[in-house]
């Protein structure tokens, strides 16, 4: 039976606020603070107990090894010799964010019926373009499966950013969908990360049929609000597109494209005048999970930060209080997370797929939760200041940790797989 999984990245030890990513206005202004990784892990942990509690599937993907010695070989250095700009790049725990961790076309998008995941290249960014051989080693152990087709990144330089940017309707989820993938054209002060190029090429190797894929530029409005992924302003469940009313360029063109593909949509706009592109983008009101629940209504789930803006959830009442498609609101704790620039829907990786099909030890339920988080209370560390970045004493404890959440799971293959470079 297909259904959709929800993936979510646990919080690496190595999270840390150095202020990497240009165009990601929560990133840029807490750089420099002190980060709490032991927090961070347990609300990751919090937000899938809740996820399980409402009924939903529940996946994970583990932490990376940081640092990533790999990618400082290439660079011909060390951790020990490489400068602290290149130590915070090696550092990063940005795989948490599995959002971007590839683009997924499940089997009934397809020809040959298998659900296809192109691994993100992340190259506009050096903290995240070294990701993608591990991601791609733990999808290709996660979904070995004959169902599964996992494909490596579509080549440099045409920026990939994975799930952030792509969209997928669908009458209910085991039936065919129309896929909409996002990018963003260059017009302000930040980069924009999803090139044309590489969007066409993922529909092109998963044998997307033309009339059910729908291409769409993002908003230079929105990417120099700061939205520099889709998924920071819009966002699709099964029938529903759920977007601001500034996100996309030619939004006409695509509210058309998607009349002409999936007539059964229903699109749910906020207008600008209601909810500002800064308001959404700081309560990152669209980087929340629209999910479906198991009687069928759809659930919205928000960060705090949503709850706390005045504008933001006075539209929300408002929007339950009327007679569309989302029933309901609820809200995560995701602070730690969110102060780096990722809300509830950046944690989440989206695969619909016959759980039986999946690597168990990808999957969760309640006790396994139990256990990652006693893992993590003992050894994640509970503070870490950027002046701690090059301690020697600091990245053994993060090596140690990410051992024993492996060992945890069952995972300790992944200690010795050597990723695909």
């Amino acid at each position: 039976m297909l259904v959709e999984i929800n993936f979510d990245g646990i919080v690496g030890p190595s999270h840390n606020y150095a202020g990497l990513s240009a165009g990601n206005l929560a990133a840029m202004k807490n750089a420099g603070l002190t980060s709490r990784p032991r927090d961070a892990a347990l609300e990751g942990v919090a937000k899938m107990r809740a996820n399980l509690a409402l009924g939903l599937t529940q996946g994970l993907l583990p932490p990376q090894d940081r640092p990533d010695d790999g990618w400082l070989t290439s660079l011909a250095t060390t951790y020990t010799d490489a400068t602290p700009y290149l130590q915070a790049q090696a550092l990063s725990a940005s795989p948490m964010w599995a959002a971007n961790a590839a683009t997924v076309s499940p089997g009934p998008d397809t020809p040959d019926g298998r659900c296809h995941l192109t691994v993100a290249n992340l190259v506009t960014m050096p903290h995240r373009s070294h990701e993608w051989p591990e991601t791609l080693a733990q999808l290709r152990l996660a979904f070995a499966d004959p169902a599964f087709a996992v494909h490596l990144p579509v080549p440099a330089p045409f920026g990939d950013e994975g799930a952030a940017n792509h969209m997928r309707l669908c009458e209910h989820h085991d039936a065919r969908g129309v896929e909409i993938f996002v990018y963003g054209e260059s017009g302000g002060p930040f980069p924009a990360r999803q090139r044309r190029e590489a969007s066409e090429a993922i529909a092109r190797r998963h044998r997307l049929s033309p009339d059910r894929t729908l291409f769409a530029q993002q908003s230079v409005a929105a990417i120099t609000a700061g939205a520099f992924h889709n998924d920071v302003v819009a966002v699709a469940n099964e029938r529903v597109l759920f977007a601001h009313e500034l996100a996309f360029e030619d939004k006409d063109g695509l509210y058309a494209g998607i009349a002409r593909a999936a007539p059964w949509a229903e699109i749910v706009e906020v207008p600008a005048a209601r909810v500002s592109l800064a308001d959404a983008i700081s309560s990152y009101l669209f980087n929340a999970q629209l999910v479906t629940l198991p009687d069928g209504t759809m659930a919205l789930i928000v960060p705090g930060e949503a709850r706390a803006n005045a504008a933001v959830w006075a539209w929300l009442q408002e929007m339950l209080a009327g007679n569309g498609p989302i029933r309901r609101v609820e809200v995560v704790d995701v602070r730690q997370s969110m102060a780096n620039g990722g809300g509830p829907a950046c944690l989440r990786l989206r695969v619909v797929a016959d759980p039986a099909t999946v690597d168990d030890r990808f999957m969760v339920d309640t006790a396994k939760l139990d256990r990652i988080a006693v893992t993590i209370e003992a050894h994640w560390p509970e503070e870490i200041a950027i002046a701690d970045i090059g301690d020697p004493t600091l990245i053994s404890r993060i090596r140690a940790a990410r051992t024993a959440l492996l060992e945890t799971l069952y995972l300790s293959d992944l200690l010795t797989i050597n990723p695909v470079r």
